[in-house]
């Protein structure tokens, strides 16, 4: 089945359930996937990512007033959508701050500012040129930096390379960010975060170290499975927070305060599966570990099918 397809509401008159893993940097997906997935959701047709896990995927602002409307430990994160407000604001906080456009993984589109004046430049390009949501130049530095580290081919630095000549045709779709300014306060001394994803009363977890001299931990490579590398307290914060959210599966991204409570960065329903293989176990919701392997899949189809 093709969900790209014209007729689509017609070819699931025979099928029960829709799951469709939509992807942020499709722009065929940017057009149609929620506004399908939705409607049959609306409609009484069993979809996944239905809505309450899906809405805010790819959207940092919409992440940053439901956690704080949900009372979760998250990152102080301060959005402008007024260009004299946020120039005010940037003159009188303080720094390190980290800036970020709404969408993007794996730590794209995210910069550590140092100073007033980094901010400043950075307030006046989003209320006038804006920025792009693709970064062919950062994208070549990370391409370089996993092929350099083993985690990746020649091939992918060529391509990088090529997209630096000519940018992928999902880099239009996705187009430039502007008329407002997203940053979150910079928590120090994190080596790594902490990503845990739970889905129908389960959860898992990684680490992912932080790259070489640099703060941002997301599309590292640098990663860490052992039971004893995890807090128990933010396995059970993502526990609470995934009921407070009434959703199907939601990955949380969290660092420590320098009083070793956890902070959540942001969150997400997808992830890529096959970093997660290797997990020795999980945990269900009374903090009981079970070892061994599992298919988070196959609870995505059970809670579907119950």
């Amino acid at each position: 089945m093709n969900c790209h397809d014209d007729d689509i509401i017609s070819q699931l008159e025979d099928c029960s359930a829709l799951l469709w893993h939509f992807h942020h940097n499709s722009v065929k997906d940017s057009h149609i996937a929620r506004q399908i997935l939705f409607s049959l959701e609306q409609t009484g047709f069993k979809v996944f990512p239905d809505f309450r896990t899906s809405w805010h995927f790819d959207d940092k602002v919409g992440q940053k007033y439901l956690l704080e409307r949900l009372g979760a430990p998250f990152v102080p994160s301060h959005v402008f959508v007024n260009k004299k407000e946020a120039l005010n604001w940037v003159s009188t906080t303080n720094y390190p701050k980290v800036f970020k456009l709404k969408g993007g993984a794996g730590s794209q589109n995210v910069l550590l500012v140092n100073s007033r004046e980094q901010a400043k430049k950075i307030v006046k390009k989003a209320f006038s040129s804006g920025f792009s949501n693709y970064n062919a130049w950062g994208s070549l530095k990370e391409r370089t930096r996993m092929w350099r580290s083993g985690k990746a081919s020649i091939f992918d630095v060529i391509k990088g390379i090529a997209r630096v000549v000519k940018p992928p045709e999902f880099a239009k779709g996705l187009g430039v960010e502007y008329g407002y300014v997203y940053f979150q306060d910079f928590i120090p001394n994190n080596d790594s975060d902490t990503r845990i994803i739970v889905i129908d009363g389960k959860a898992f977890a990684l680490k992912r170290y932080v790259r070489e001299n640099d703060f941002r931990a997301s599309g590292s490579g640098f990663l860490g499975f052992d039971k004893k590398l995890f807090n128990e307290d933010c396995i059970a914060l993502a526990f609470k927070l995934t009921k407070g959210l009434n959703a199907q599966c939601v990955a949380y991204d969290f660092i420590f305060d320098s009083n070793k409570q956890p902070l959540l960065v942001e969150i997400s329903y997808g992830f890529s599966p096959d970093a997660y293989d290797v997990c020795p176990g999980y945990w269900d919701e009374s903090l009981r570990w079970f070892e061994g392997e599992f298919n988070p899949q196959g609870w995505i189809i059970d809670s579907l099918i119950k």
